[in-house]
């Protein structure tokens, strides 16, 4: 299955992105099969060029977006659908007999 997604580029502490179509299986740094466009998140506002047909192209032959890249589709007006979730947030599950523990408080010191 074919997915857009990004791959990051640029050196440490200032990271750009190319927007990227590959085979989800492959690892973003792996060779894409077409360069669609690129992401500079540290301009102000951040610069965002796509080959917006190519993505429509590709969208149409079923490739699926990453949520990043769904988001980033929407705000950019090419899809007209809603935001998804694009991270799950990992809960701490809670089993029936474990208890909350108080914090624990430093012992005071004694002044005479």
């Amino acid at each position: 299955m074919l997915v857009i997604r990004l791959s990051r580029i640029g050196r440490r502490n200032l990271a750009q992105w190319r927007i990227v179509l590959q085979e989800k299986t492959q690892s973003p740094k792996a060779k894409a099969i077409e360069l669609l466009g690129h992401m500079n998140p540290h301009t102000d506002p951040r610069t965002v060029v796509l080959k917006e047909d190519r993505v429509k192209y590709w969208l149409s032959q079923g490739a699926q977006p990453s949520p990043t890249i769904h988001n980033l589709l929407v705000d950019l007006g090419i899809l007209k659908t809603e935001k998804v979730k694009a991270y799950k947030v990992k809960k701490k599950a809670k089993t029936e007999g474990e208890e909350v523990k108080p914090e624990a408080k430093a012992p005071e010191a004694k002044t005479e």
